[in-house]
């Protein structure tokens, strides 16, 4: 896939989502023909290795296609964002592995990476035992991942990894009943004494890659923040540009005068734009920094991985900030359940618990910009 054409697919295939927003809520999960154009389009594979037919994108060109679907769609965003991001792992495993996951054209996998599986070393492999919260999307994945502790006694110290099911061996959980992104089917998923082949994991914290393109050398745990952001950001632009729309038409009662008349309605959207393109811009500053540094061969600095959680938080605080601030200025036409703002309200809402971009991750940046003792692992 040419750089840029990806962004364009992900514009063709949102135009075709967005009128179907109240299908893709109702069933809690993507409908197959939206799957199957993501997949066809590439888009799920994007940061998967090319030699195993993967597109090895930039991160900037992963990024942009995320906000782009996010426009249209938050669950189909974050599907996307998912599969795109899990698909990093094709450039950590051992080769025979990586190709048997991710060489098939319609190659998808998801799952979750905190370590609540538990796994003992047995001949071959690993055999696990666990349940998953945030499925997002496995639904239609090819391959069902799990964070898991291994140990090979109750005496050992364990180790966090990331292991690859055989997907007959994972059960999904009827359990999402949520008030946004529900098209993203997150349910919970467990196995019962699943055999995973020796090599089929990924060490969540310090892994090498396999593969030594830049991509793998970016910092996966930022790189999965930045996604997460991405589907805020979109998100955002198109409470925006829902709000631009309304303003120009719809009289608040009693006044003759369109809302876009309206001083406070002014300065908001002004406020809007202006936070949504600060955070943006820091985003693309911070990845520009550290993709010149991978792209050279060097490793990512922790003053680089400091910087790209420290930006991918803001711009999820930010994002949902400007929602909030778009849903308030539309007044009463945004609580119906026809209207885009109150869905763009709860997705992003969503969005904004997930734990790699949480408020806590200030904690961890000041810490580090502060001089303290910080544990650096998980940036």
């Amino acid at each position: 896939m040419t750089e840029g054409s990806a962004v364009t697919a992900a514009a063709a295939i949102g135009a075709k989502v967005a009128p179907r927003a109240a299908e893709i809520e109702a069933l809690r999960t993507l409908p197959r023909d939206i799957v199957d154009a993501l997949v066809d389009a590439g888009i799920m594979k994007l940061f998967v290795p090319r030699t195993y037919g993967g597109s090895e994108a930039t991160v900037d060109e992963g990024i942009a296609v995320i906000e782009e679907l996010a426009t249209h769609d938050g669950s189909t965003a974050w599907c996307a964002m998912i599969a795109m991001t899990t698909g990093l792992l094709g450039g950590f495993l051992p080769a025979a592995h990586a190709r048997a996951v991710y060489a098939p054209r319609d190659a998808v996998t998801g799952g979750f990476a905190a370590p609540v599986g538990r796994a003992r070393p047995v001949e071959g492999g690993l055999r696990v035992n666990g349940r998953w919260q945030w499925g997002s999307g496995t639904a239609h994945c090819t391959t069902i991942g799990g964070g898991c502790l291994v140990a090979a006694s109750d005496d050992e110290r364990p180790s966090a990894k990331f292991v690859l099911f055989d997907r007959e061996d994972v059960t999904l959980l009827d359990t999402w009943y949520v008030t946004g992104l529900k098209g993203t089917g997150s349910t919970d998923y467990e196995v019962h004494d699943a055999f995973v082949p020796e090599g089929r994991w990924f060490r969540l914290a310090g892994a090498v890659p396999v593969e030594d393109g830049p991509l793998y050398r970016f910092s996966f745990f930022g790189l999965l923040a930045l996604g997460t952001c991405a589907v805020a950001l979109g998100l955002a632009r198109r409470a925006v540009d829902e709000l631009v729309d309304l303003a120009g038409t719809k009289r608040p009662q009693g006044s003759s005068r369109p809302l876009a008349e309206r001083t406070p309605v002014q300065a908001d959207v002004a406020i809007a734009e202006a936070s949504l393109r600060s955070a943006r811009a820091f985003v693309d500053d911070v990845v520009g920094d550290a993709w010149t540094t991978v792209a050279r061969g060097d490793a990512m600095s922790d003053e680089q991985r400091r910087s790209v959680r420290l930006a991918a938080t803001h711009a999820m605080v930010t994002s949902a900030a400007v929602v909030d601030r778009m849903y308030t200025q539309a007044g009463g036409a945004a609580v119906h359940d026809d209207s885009p703002f109150q869905r763009v309200l709860r997705d992003v809402h969503v969005a904004t618990q997930h734990a790699i971009t949480s408020p806590r991750t200030f904690d961890l940046a000041g810490r580090l910009r502060l001089g303290l003792d910080t544990d650096t692992a998980q940036l």
